[in-house]
């Protein structure tokens, strides 16, 4: 990323839940300093801009935060630095007087993960983080020069950094000119004015989209690879293809959730989906399809030893134990309906690491590499679908040098791991203190 940002002239963006406030984020903001300093150096009047999407509560939380870390920024270079905070509109009122902070953001949440310089993009389920910097395993898909992709989450960023609030360099916030306020002002006008901004770029996207397939695969004059090297022309018919995957339930936009059930449902018998989250907590929807349909599933999560709570103070602490009884459950309703031959789990274990990759890859049927993965920050479960704001792509190639990047990938991961069996759950660490598995069906929605 510092390597980015350093040879960055237009653009860089940059969409997280939070900042980290250690020396490694501190150095990332230091990077940022000194590329736009040299911007401003540069004979010719330079252009490079600087935009930066956070989420509001998980940002502003303790003295030191992603909005101190940022300031300088803003304040150094206020013509060139955006900083847009977003607030869910679902945290208003009593219930946002009440709520103590560290339990705010279970209302909902800014999840999406997008680094873009330039026209290069990084996207994943990581965090501008310490510790996703050194020991925590996620995934990351780097796509080098792809300017319809950079234009679109540049695009979106920008969309969803117009219906949050904007941080001003004395550290207050302030709305965009004409927007509703997120919490203080009527929700559902709120809502209607952030659909209509994202759908928007959506939109627009989806028309660019369809003039390219069109071209590509309902075209007279569709050419192979062959004839147009023969022809002259340098532009081979393309074997990948990128589609950005927006979830913004909020919003009323749910384009995730539908191209993944769609995936589930259509992946027919014979084909191997390999699901990956760190947090096992699926949708009743995902689970009833996993369960109820014909391909071959290996779902790969997070030991209890390498999730993210594991060892957390108060009750945030008990969330390991809570996802053990969610996998429990899962893990029997899989044995009662005879699918464990169909439906394995899988326990990734690593010693001084924690676990946070997602996705998906699919591999059709007679295929021992993968023609499809999802990447992104949806974590498959009732917040991602529901309650925060989601992006991930899905990447579907022909190209056998990237399939096999992406088989190895997958392979990597499931290395590390476990088959879960019913030995598993008889070990001493796994057994579930009663009321955590009172509380849990009261609480899985919001974690």
């Amino acid at each position: 990323m510092k390597g980015q940002i350093k040879v960055a002239k237009r653009r860089v963006v940059m969409a997280s839940l939070y900042l980290g406030t250690g020396p490694l984020e501190q150095e990332l903001v230091d990077c940022l300093e000194s590329t736009l300093e040299k911007s401003l150096q540069a004979k010719s009047p330079s252009d490079l801009k600087v935009s930066i999407l956070l989420d509001f509560t998980r940002g502003s939380r303790g003295r030191k935060n992603s909005r101190t870390m940022l300031l300088p920024l803003l304040q150094r270079f206020p013509e060139q630095v955006r900083v847009s905070l977003f607030h869910t509109p679902n945290l208003r009122g009593l219930l946002r007087l009440l709520i103590p902070e560290r339990f705010n953001e279970t209302i909902g949440l800014q999840h999406i993960k997008v680094y873009l310089f330039d026209n290069s993009v990084i996207l994943s389920g990581a965090n501008l983080s310490d510790s996703y910097f050194t020991n925590r395993q996620d995934r990351y898909v780097f796509l080098q020069d792809c300017a319809e992709i950079a234009d679109f989450f540049t695009e979106l960023v920008d969309a969803v950094g117009d219906v949050s609030l904007q941080l001003q360099g004395d550290d207050t916030v302030q709305v965009v000119d004409g927007m509703v306020h997120p919490y203080k002002g009527d929700r559902a006008a709120y809502c209607e004015a952030a659909n209509k901004r994202v759908m928007g770029v959506i939109n627009s996207a989806r028309a660019r989209q369809q003039v390219l397939h069109a071209q590509t695969f309902h075209s007279d004059s569709l050419l192979t690879q062959e004839d147009a090297a023969a022809a002259g022309d340098r532009r081979p018919v393309p074997d990948t293809w990128i589609y950005p995957l927006i979830q913004m339930k909020p919003f009323e936009i749910q384009i995730d959730e539908i191209v993944t059930e769609t995936l589930l449902t259509e992946a027919e018998r014979g084909a191997k989906v390999y699901l990956t989250t760190g947090y096992f907590n699926l949708t009743q929807a995902y689970m009833d399809l996993v369960l109820g349909t014909r391909a071959e599933y290996q779902i790969l999560l997070a030991s209890p030893e390498v999730n993210g709570f594991f060892g957390a103070k108060g009750v945030a602490g008990a969330i390991p134990a809570a996802y053990v009884h969610i996998e429990r459950q899962f893990y029997s309703e899989v044995c009662s309906l005879g699918q464990q031959e169909r439906v394995r789990l899988q326990e990734y274990w690593r010693r001084g690491w924690t676990f946070h990759a997602k996705g998906l890859w699919l591999y059709l049927a007679g295929s021992s590499l993968p023609c499809l993965t999802l990447i992104g920050s949806p974590n498959f479960g009732y917040r991602s679908v529901h309650r925060d704001l989601e992006a991930q792509i899905a990447i579907v190639t022909e190209n056998r040098a990237l399939q096999q990047q992406l088989h190895q990938e997958q392979e990597q991961l499931y290395l590390r791991s476990g088959m879960v069996s019913s030995a598993t759950f008889e070990q001493p660490s796994r057994q579930v203190k009663l009321w955590v598995k009172m509380v849990t069906p009261l609480i899985k929605n919001f974690f």
